[in-house]
């Protein structure tokens, strides 16, 4: 009795760590999902879809926004993307990885390239973090270094 009693508390115990991890998985997927959206929309240069996967105002960190954190509304983004378009507008955001970090996080790591119009071309290694809520983007931290090097 006591062999069955143990092997069913152990049924019992996988079954509920099962259950956990599959909810996970697929939270992560979701966010995973929403991430490839916006990746999609952004290299498209569909600055109102991408915009649209934001909450209606965002927390920001981001060296080209200035210090700290600034909120921002879709419009803004909106306005952000259209004028760094006319900048470089062949942008192109390749995505190197994806890390989920708990139910509401995901980091992405990517490079950022594009072609100004003196015909320079750049590359910029960027990490953001994303905190996704009810399906939108509720914060963007990026971290990237924001400065040109000084000519030696």
């Amino acid at each position: 009795m006591r062999k069955i009693l143990s092997l069913l508390t152990l049924t019992f115990i996988l079954i509920g760590c099962n259950n956990q991890t599959k909810e996970k998985t697929m939270e992560t997927s979701t966010n995973e999902k929403i991430v490839k959206q916006y990746f999609e929309h952004f290299n498209n240069h569909e600055w109102t879809k991408m915009a649209n996967m934001y909450a209606e105002t965002t927390d920001f960190k981001d060296p080209s926004l200035g210090q700290g954190i600034v909120k921002q509304t879709r419009q803004q983004i909106v306005e952000k993307y259209s004028e760094l378009h006319k900048v470089f507008p062949d942008l192109h955001d390749q995505v190197i990885q994806t890390y989920p970090s708990g139910n509401k996080h995901i980091i992405v790591e990517f490079v950022s390239s594009g072609t100004a119009p003196d015909n320079s071309k750049f590359e910029l290694p960027i990490c953001v973090i994303f905190t996704i809520e009810n399906g939108l983007i509720t914060k963007d931290f990026s971290y990237f270094d924001n400065f040109e090097e000084k000519e030696q």
